[in-house]
């Protein structure tokens, strides 16, 4: 399986150039990763892709593993553009900025009301996936975040995010990713924090870097880095 490994933010990704994978060769494949973006399908600046979870599980959306999947054809095709495919979830459209990061319309946000679930105030927010954004000290995601995620309130389980306003377009978070555990950052968890504490345009700092936000109407616009690490190729 020829693959590359890539990281954003904190969260490392291996892309796969593979249709072949099960569950069990992901949990072999992916230890030390935040997941495989195993690319199904490449052309005419569309890349088809499948996200896995450490756990075997797929995701319906991943922020920083798209952005990965649009850099990783960029890359490969010399552009600055590039649509991204999630089977089972929606497309992502991403652009090069002119000082290399990028931006991808990630399209609608749910926000649902404030809920207490497990003596917990939260608020679910759906981003092509499920989120819930709790306020407090980011400390805590530890105790939290395992504890929410596998909670009868969520059938299909959840990403979680505890986050707190610093400032005027500032929020420390840090998130328990469905699947795999705490991450050092998530590009679906920035938004669904953004979106649940009504900001339009604001910086999210997780403990593997800053991610931007802008929420316009019904699309939420993330920005941030891609970079490859390095390229596996088998053996003959």
């Amino acid at each position: 399986m020829r693959s590359s490994r890539w990281h954003a933010h904190g969260n490392v990704y291996l892309v796969a150039e593979s249709t072949e994978l099960t569950p069990e060769r992901v949990r072999e494949e992916a230890r030390g990763t935040d997941g495989i973006v195993e690319v199904v399908r490449a052309g005419d600046g569309v890349v088809e892709i499948v996200i896995w979870n450490p756990d075997g599980s797929t995701a319906e959306l991943s922020g920083n593993g798209t952005r990965i999947a649009a850099a990783w054809l960029m890359a490969r095709d010399g552009t600055g553009d590039a649509r991204v495919d999630v089977r089972g979830g929606r497309s992502v459209h991403a652009t090069r900025l002119a000082d290399g990061s990028i931006e991808t319309d990630i399209g609608p946000v749910e926000i649902g009301p404030r809920e207490t679930v497990a003596g917990i105030e939260l608020t679910a927010v759906l981003v092509g996936n499920p989120h819930a954004v709790v306020v407090g000290d980011p400390a805590e995601i530890g105790r939290i975040g395992p504890l929410l995620e596998t909670h009868p309130r969520f059938p299909d389980r959840t990403n979680v995010q505890i986050a707190r306003v610093d400032g005027p377009g500032d929020v420390t978070a840090r998130v328990w990713e469905r699947g795999v555990g705490e991450t050092q950052s998530s590009g679906t968890s920035a938004i669904a924090v953004a979106a649940a504490f009504g900001a339009r345009d604001v910086k999210i700092r997780f403990p593997g870097g800053d991610l931007h936000v802008r929420l316009d109407g019904e699309h939420a616009y993330l920005t941030g880095t891609a970079e490859l690490s390095s390229v596996v190729t088998p053996e003959p």
